[in-house]
């Protein structure tokens, strides 16, 4: 029975380890929640690190942690201590973290931490292959672990796997600054899915696919590698039931249940008659914008002194990696920025900010939550901020006012809170006065909005949509028609060949024989081609023909003492042998002066494309420019050339990153069918990878061979994946005869 195999930086379990005593507790994350629906029953593995280094561990107390880890369907990944400072502090925290929420200035990009980062991954991967089969479903969880789905891949490729990022993926003018950015990116493509928490992330995901890596991308499908994958926004909610009840049962507590917090809150709310407070919660992390946040407030008590002595922030800064350098100038920053705050504005009664830096209990996040009019959340780059969620699911009242930052992911579902630029303390100071002020009606109907689509869409229902897109994608193939060569169709396939008695090979040239590349003329046959080709056609009772959109003068430089059957521009010309260049149509080409000066409009607006002028037809080049804004242009261009030939027998042909404008009459289907009626032929076999081709695959008989270079849509009734897969097919024809 198939498993379903969830993979994150730690294991869902806090293990501590006393004098050999081992203790074993679940962990109360958002992760861990939300992951709690599929990591049930007997058929789920949850893989991590335990929280315990290998040196740290002898064999015996490995064997115990790794049998008690065991019992909670979980196994474990053992990393050393310089695994950690490496990888984790390193590389996953001094690069990823502070990149991907745009912190360049805290960047660093050390190649001992890179090293590491492959090499932890690598041990993420060896645990998951000895756990997993063939039709296992796999998810992977966030930025430690951007290499691992390719991994997982190229061993195990009949898995589904998806990855999801927990944090922002930034734009592409900062993604680029990574020197690994192209490994990454392929590490993450490893998966069938990959899922970002807002539209904005997958954005920026798919435009560094493209600018970078140069892959088609359709949508949000991306073709690599031979498959389709998918990319897809996932807005992680909470565990709104548990927030919501844990404020009902708060609610109801008698005056002797209320914890020693609760009681200095009610003390500030009842020391004046419009007495409120306004709450912040955070881990103390420089995304998290809290010296700009106090510095608002402060800016807040000066535009408007009529609330001191009023309203109280609460400001609660849960400790985080606090032996890296850079959160302790934060801690000393926040540490003084308080203590000025409050020097400067309090009374003999009165402390404007009220600040805790340290964790507390779940019973007094409730406290806070409950207490407080007002939630300040601003982060300067947050990937959701779960914390707005959770202040809202226990206004149980429906009162209560969400003040939050733009920059948050959660901001792009949560319109009805106020919405701020964190860096705008003037907004910041009006906003407060907005929302300590805001009538009650306003605040019930904002909230009533908020609390039900939080109720719908709960971290439960993040990971069954997920999980449910995942399982989709195994339905992306079925729209390619063609199926991909295996050894028994290419058994098939040679077979054919050797017992038929007169073959005909159709090649396309660009994207088949040879990769592309930015220039046309450097696409140029490498001597290891030239022989293939020989070989080719000296096989007795074959014709191989070379079928492509090149002009001539191009074909003849390269092969016009080979012999070959020549074909270009499509179907304009042919060249048999040794014979001279016959023209199979009879076109006009006055046209092409007048289209001409209109594409050399777009070549001076579109940096890195140029125009290929040909006998009878003109080809615009986008290979070399920015992949977003040359789509946009060709789409652009397309229009433009539609509405000014609609009048004439020609028409715009769509290629491999090239539009060409050519005669409606001409195309390599037609080219075909004149072969086919010259000779009676019982082996037909054409390959080649563009739209170009489907009119020749659609010419030929069905009982033809025909093979689409890459995943695609197609008439073709099989694929390869690579100039190198044509190559090595190509080569079988050889070994077939040489039999």
């Amino acid at each position: 029975m198939n498993k379903t195999i969830i993979v994150s930086n730690r294991l869902p379990l806090q293990i501590t380890l006393n004098n050999n005593n081992l203790t074993i507790n679940p962990s109360v994350g958002g992760l861990a929640t939300g992951m709690k629906s599929v990591h049930e029953g007997g058929e789920s593995l949850w893989i991590g690190w335990s929280g315990l280094k290998e040196e740290d561990l002898d064999d015996e107390l490995s064997e115990k942690v790794d049998s008690a880890i065991a019992k909670e369907n979980c196994a474990a990944v053992s990393l050393t201590g310089s695994d950690l400072d490496n990888f984790y502090y390193g590389f996953s925290n001094n690069t990823l973290w502070p990149l991907f929420h745009y912190f360049m200035e805290y960047t660093t990009f050390e190649g001992k931490h890179w090293e590491s980062y492959k090499e932890v991954n690598r041990k993420f991967a060896d645990t998951v292959l000895q756990h997993t089969n063939d039709g296992d479903t796999i998810w992977v969880h966030d930025y430690q672990l951007l290499l691992l789905p390719e991994l997982i891949k190229k061993e195990r490729p009949n898995t589904s796997i998806g990855f999801f990022l927990h944090i922002p993926f930034p734009s592409y003018e900062v993604f680029r600054t990574l020197p690994w950015r192209e490994a990454l990116l392929n590490g993450m493509l490893g998966a069938d899915l990959l899922g970002f928490h807002t539209y904005d992330y997958e954005r920026h995901f798919l435009s560094s696919v493209r600018r970078i890596l140069r892959l088609d991308i359709n949508f949000n499908e991306i073709s690599h590698q031979g498959r389709t994958l998918r990319v897809d926004s996932f807005p992680m909610g909470i565990d709104y039931h548990k927030f919501c009840n844990a404020a009902i049962a708060h609610n109801k507590q008698s005056p002797e249940q209320k914890s020693d917090l609760q009681k200095r809150l009610d003390a500030h709310l009842q020391s004046a008659p419009d007495a409120k407070m306004i709450l912040s919660i955070d881990r103390l992390d420089y995304t998290k914008g809290i010296p700009n946040r106090l510095r608002a407030f402060e800016y807040f008590l000066d535009k408007y002194p009529e609330f001191k002595e009023k309203v109280r922030f609460i400001l609660l800064a849960v400790p985080s990696r606090s032996n890296v350098p850079q959160y302790q100038l934060l801690k000393k920053e926040t540490d003084e920025l308080v203590g000025r705050i409050n020097g400067k504005f309090a009374t003999v009664n009165w402390t404007p900010i009220w600040y805790f830096y340290r964790s507390m209990p779940f019973e007094n996040l409730i406290d806070l939550y409950t207490s407080c009019e007002v939630a300040l959340i601003t982060p300067i780059r947050d990937g959701m901020n779960l914390v707005a969620k959770e202040y809202v699911a226990t206004r149980v009242n429906n009162d209560g006012i969400l003040v939050l930052s733009e920059m948050a992911g959660a901001a792009k579902e949560m319109n009805e809170a106020l919405l701020i630029n964190p860096n705008n303390f003037e907004q910041i100071a009006d906003t407060l006065k907005r929302a300590l002020e805001m009538p009650e009606e306003e605040q019930v109907e904002r909230n009533s909005f908020l609390q039900q689509r939080l109720e719908r869409y709960s971290v439960e229902k993040w990971a069954k949509e997920f999980m449910k897109a995942l399982q989709a994608t195994k339905q992306l193939h079925n729209v390619i028609v063609s199926k991909k060569i295996t050894p028994e169709i290419e058994k098939r396939l040679y077979d054919s060949y050797k017992n038929a008695r007169k073959r005909l090979i159709l090649l396309d040239y660009d994207g088949t024989l040879v990769n592309f590349t930015n220039k046309p003329k450097d696409a140029k046959p490498d001597p290891a081609l030239y022989r293939l080709l020989d070989s080719l056609k000296n096989q007795e009772n074959t014709d191989l023909v070379i079928i492509s959109g090149r002009d001539k003068e191009t074909f003849t430089e390269w092969f016009g003492d080979k012999g070959y059957t020549l074909i270009v521009e499509h179907g304009v010309w042919l060249k048999s042998g040794n014979k001279a260049w016959y023209a199979l149509e009879k076109l006009k080409k006055d046209w092409m002066k007048n289209l001409k000066p209109v594409i050399e409009t777009f070549v001076d607006r579109t940096p890195g494309t140029f125009i290929e002028e040909k006998n009878f037809s003109l080809a615009w080049h986008f290979r070399k420019a920015d992949p977003e804004l040359a789509q946009n242009r060709a789409t652009e261009l397309k229009t433009v050339l539609t509405s000014l030939i609609s009048n004439h027998e020609l028409s715009v042909l769509e290629g491999n990153k090239v539009i060409e404008i050519k005669s409606s009459n001409v195309n390599k289907g037609r080219a075909a069918s004149r072969l086919l009626a010259e000779k009676d032929y019982d082996f037909i076999f054409a390959i080649g990878d563009d739209w170009t081709d489907e009119y020749m695959f659609k010419e030929l008989p069905e009982e033809a061979y025909t093979v689409k270079v890459g995943l695609k849509k197609t008439s073709a009734r099989y694929y390869v994946e690579s100039t190198e897969n044509v190559r090595e097919l190509l080569k079988g024809f050889l070994n077939e005869a040489g039999d």
